[in-house]
């Protein structure tokens, strides 16, 4: 490995500073919904009768149905879909920037293994995987196929996060 690589390959330090300001971007946000007189975990405030905009989960959902999908972009106002098989190598490389994306964004991830839902795939596009789709107040707004790096997905759920 030459010594040009080493120095684009992210440090111990970057890894922690990009930590710490997603952490302050988070506590930023949750001070902005509690100045506005809204719960942490979102059940007073303006939209206090609406299902949509629940709390994003931090791990990923793992989906099982088209019914499930429905839901789950039915109850949060931002969902990463990622269509993804055990047995793609590009899918395994992108399984720890999808748990991150999941524990530090505020999107709530959706998984469908393509084997095991081939309706929810068809249903989706998904034509070879990994396919990611993202949606935004109930509706797909972007679509990545193939393998995506982590600052990409961040920056389209920053997009559509509000």
């Amino acid at each position: 490995m030459s010594d040009a690589a080493d120095a684009d390959e992210p440090t111990g330090d970057d890894a922690k500073t990009e930590r710490e300001r997603i952490r302050e971007r988070k506590r930023r946000e949750l001070e902005a919904r509690l100045g506005d007189g809204e719960a942490v975990d979102g059940s007073a405030g303006p939209d206090a009768g609406d299902d949509r905009g629940a709390a994003a989960p931090s791990e990923p959902i793992h989906v099982n149905g088209t019914d499930e999908l429905r839901r789950a972009v039915d109850e949060h106002d931002v969902v990463l879909v990622d269509c993804y098989a055990d047995w793609c190598g590009p899918c395994q490389m992108m399984e720890p920037a999808i748990e991150a994306l999941a524990a530090e964004t505020d999107a709530a991830v959706a998984k469908v293994d393509v084997d095991a839902n081939q309706a929810v795939a068809q249903q989706l596009g998904a034509r070879s995987i990994p396919t990611l789709v993202l949606y935004a107040d109930g509706e797909a707004v972007d679509r990545f196929v193939g393998a995506q790096d982590r600052a990409t997905l961040e920056s389209a759920i920053a997009e559509h996060a509000a």
